[in-house]
């Protein structure tokens, strides 16, 4: 082996983007974050909803007065 640098030949026909498909619904997927994790928008939507607002759980209860506050007339 010589000081010379390996030769690789590129086709520039081959070097598009190769298609990546959904794991759940099998579509090709075209957004980098998509492609990324294999899900599409919506499949990964349906394997990980949203968590649920807290704040719309809460509710007012009933309680009894502290001792030693005094209630407004």
């Amino acid at each position: 082996m010589g000081d010379e640098p390996l030769a690789i030949a590129i086709d520039s026909s081959e070097a598009g983007p190769r298609l990546v498909r959904c794991r759940l619904c099998g579509r090709p997927l075209t957004g980098a974050d998509s492609r990324r994790t294999g899900l599409g928008p919506t499949c990964d939507a349906k394997l990980h909803p949203p968590a649920p607002d807290i704040r719309s759980r809460r509710h007012e209860v009933e309680q009894d007065t502290l001792p030693g506050i005094d209630q407004a007339p």
